[in-house]
């Protein structure tokens, strides 16, 4: 009964949550990178941006240090939100019925 009645009907709430929670944990870590809160040992965009900042890439007008892992962190998360959105037309069962 689950099987057949409850899960096609909620796997793409499933999905959409998986993918809105990833990028929450992308920005998350890169925003705790950033203040310093993360894992020193761990590269992370959140330290590149923090150490252009220091730096003085901003005043400078260094924008190659700030632009790469920016456009990294935006591209990452529209990725996933292009595949969640995907992968909800797809298991959707209410839009099968249109295609």
């Amino acid at each position: 009964m689950m099987r057949t009645h409850i899960l096609p009907n909620v796997i793409n709430l499933i999905v959409a949550n998986s993918v809105l929670v990833f990028a929450g944990a992308v920005l998350t870590e890169t925003a705790l990178a950033y203040l310093g809160l993360g894992d020193p040992f761990q590269p992370s965009w959140g330290q590149i941006l923090n150490a252009a900042d220091s730096a003085g890439a901003p005043g400078l007008g260094a924008w190659w240090y700030l632009v790469p892992p920016g456009a990294s962190i935006v591209l990452v998360v529209l990725a996933f939100t292009l595949v969640g959105g995907a992968l909800d037309d797809v298991l959707n069962p209410r839009r099968s019925g249109r295609r």
